[in-house]
């Protein structure tokens, strides 16, 4: 990878959690610690800044220490706005992307996106677990912004639906799928926890 490449992390923590009672799942405590600590701690080696894409409860992401940014609208119009929001809002030429819910994934996998998009220099390298895609975990090069912005004014949303339009390559973790558990409600928490 080319170390003059400026990269920027964002963690998508901007959604409703209608699944999870509305509680704000990256506040929500996993083994003792915030879910949002998990991919703050996994980004940090590999980002010039991390950036945390909330639409409520600033005040306490912004105890992290870091940068906190709601989407351009409150429409809560899903990860891609989050995304666009975090282009419009850094000059760097590369966004790694992680949900706020996913606790197991550590910096070598995310290593493994940014490389393998360096390598081929591909548009996106998108995580793929030999069975599906997890189009929210992204390393996006930020020469999509105006792409992104006409297709999210358009009115679409779905995000493979946008990956497709371009030179989006998959970056193969079959080997270790449950790195992508994801935490969607209380009780998916609460087994997770025990394991």
């Amino acid at each position: 990878m080319n170390n003059s490449t400026k990269i920027t992390g964002v963690i998508l923590a901007g959604g409703l959690a209608r699944r999870m009672n509305h509680q704000d799942k990256g506040l929500v405590n996993y083994k003792a610690r915030p879910l949002v600590s998990y991919a703050i701690a996994a980004l940090a080696p590999l980002v010039d800044e991390t950036i945390i894409n909330a639409n409520r409860h600033h005040e306490q992401y912004q105890q992290f220490g870091l940068r906190v940014i709601a989407d351009q609208n409150a429409r809560f119009d899903g990860p891609l706005a989050g995304i666009l929001t975090a282009m419009i809002n850094t000059d760097t030429d590369v966004l790694l992307v992680v949900p706020c819910d996913a606790p197991l994934m550590t910096t070598a996998h995310l290593q493994k996106l940014l490389a393998t998009r360096a390598e081929l220099d591909a548009d996106v390298a998108v995580a793929f677990d030999g069975e599906r895609l997890h189009p929210v975990f992204l390393a996006i090069h930020s020469r999509l912004q105006s792409s992104l912005q006409d297709y999210l004014a358009s009115g679409e949303r779905k995000v493979q639906a946008w990956l497709a339009c371009h030179h989006a390559v998959q970056v193969d973790f079959s080997e270790s799928p449950d790195i992508f558990t994801n935490l969607n409600t209380l009780a998916e928490l609460s087994a997770l926890e025990i394991q």
